[in-house]
């Protein structure tokens, strides 16, 4: 784990998390440097201060964009509004509750759509029919497929975001592999519990289900090899829903989360180390509770004990050896518990690859490139490119 701030593991992961989207190192310098005496004692005003330095950084970049632009550098212009996305979205994560942080969010979403329209990139946003309104996902289509493609659909933990799965890079490195993604905002999360006030739900089958039923209706994805990946606090929702919902054709934890209620009772004996800034005011913001009591009751139905022996299809459990906010045992009850998938993985990434830290944020192309490959075995993908004609690599066929 990059520790920028020796004694604020916090900011670290923030700052952590960053890098893995893509921020650059000079830029991190420069909003990091002047917060190490206001990392020591991370109160409210330091937190202030962190969030602050990197929507300065980003307004930055949006100047620079602009110039760009007026010369008709519009790829350029394009690459940094990406990249003040990140810093914009590094900054709403720390955040706390306020109308100055609907902002922030909204201003991510904006350049975060003008910076994909000027690279061409290979997202498009799609919005799936749901209760009174809708779930924002994010279309990644496999690369080198004609007609229609496996696809992963892939689920956020407690404090991510669709834009933050998808500049990590798993849409990307599937891709290659020739399976489509889609990143999604689920109840709880994203522009679902920002935009239209969606508290996440312990019985993720019932959105989950929507999504299925909305990738069913599109041509381009093949409805007999539909994934389900989760990250962190997904590690939870993509079990259960794939206990629950028979058409998935395979699950993967990034980061097993099996007894989530265990965590917080830990949590609140001050174990474990903690995601996000006013943290018990975040989990009630997420899934409800007047205060944390009622949260307690609300989160002791987030747990996979009695669940896991309805799922029949292949699933990866991954986790880091030295994960702090989430102990290696619940990967391993996670494992041991999928007693009737066909092809069941526990895969624990140690300092020799890599990743060991929660859901592997410490380095997340390793795990991630590992979990793409075990993806397209099971999904047809593929996991090697042959060699063109001309000596140029392209795609290959399934292996």
């Amino acid at each position: 784990m990059f520790r920028y701030f020796p004694t604020n593991y916090v900011w670290n992961l923030s700052v952590d998390l960053a890098i893995e989207m893509g921020a650059r190192i000079g830029e991190i310098e420069a909003m990091c440097g002047p917060l190490l005496e206001a990392s020591k004692q991370p109160d409210a005003q330091g937190t202030r201060a962190f969030a602050e330095s990197w929507v300065r950084m980003s307004d930055r970049l949006c100047d620079l964009a602009d110039e760009d632009e007026r010369r008709g550098r519009m790829i350029s212009s394009g690459e940094k509004r990406l990249r003040a996305a990140i810093y914009l979205l590094t900054s709403e994560r720390m955040s706390h509750q306020s109308p100055g942080r609907m902002e922030l969010y909204r201003r991510m979403l904006q350049l975060f759509d003008r910076g994909n329209a000027l690279t061409r990139a290979n997202c498009r946003r799609i919005e799936i029919p749901y209760g009174e309104a809708h779930l924002a996902g994010l279309y990644v289509r496999a690369e080198g497929v004609e007609g229609a493609a496996p696809i992963l659909v892939q689920l956020n933990g407690l404090d991510s975001t669709k834009e933050m799965k998808y500049f990590v890079g798993l849409p990307r490195w599937l891709a290659t592999r020739g399976v489509s993604s889609l990143v999604i905002d689920q109840p709880g999360t994203g522009e679902a519990l920002r935009v239209h006030d969606m508290k996440a739900v312990y019985n993720s089958e019932l959105w989950a289900s929507k999504v299925v039923d909305y990738l069913e209706t599109r041509p381009d994805v093949d409805r007999r090899r539909i994934g389900l990946e989760g990250v962190s606090l997904g590690g939870y929702y993509c079990p259960r829903a794939v206990a629950f919902e028979p058409r998935f054709a395979l699950g993967v934890c990034w980061g097993a989360n099996h007894d989530w209620r265990d965590v917080q009772q830990k949590r609140l004996q001050r174990e474990g180390s903690f995601p996000v800034p006013h943290y018990w005011e975040h989990v009630r913001w997420v899934w409800g509770g007047k205060d944390i009591a009622e949260f307690m009751q609300i989160a002791e139905n987030v747990h996979l004990d009695g669940i896991l022996d309805r799922i029949k299809v292949p699933f990866l459990v991954t986790h880091g050896e030295q994960d702090s906010q989430i102990p290696l045992h619940w990967a391993k009850r996670t494992y041991e518990q999928l007693v009737n998938s066909p092809k069941r993985e526990l895969k624990i990434f140690t300092e020799r690859e890599g990743g060991v830290q929660h859901s592997s944020f410490d380095n997340s192309v390793n795990a991630g490139t590992y979990i793409a490959d075990w993806v397209a075995e099971n999904l047809g993908g593929r996991t090697a490119l042959r060699a063109a004609p001309d000596g140029a690599s392209t795609s290959g066929k399934s292996v």
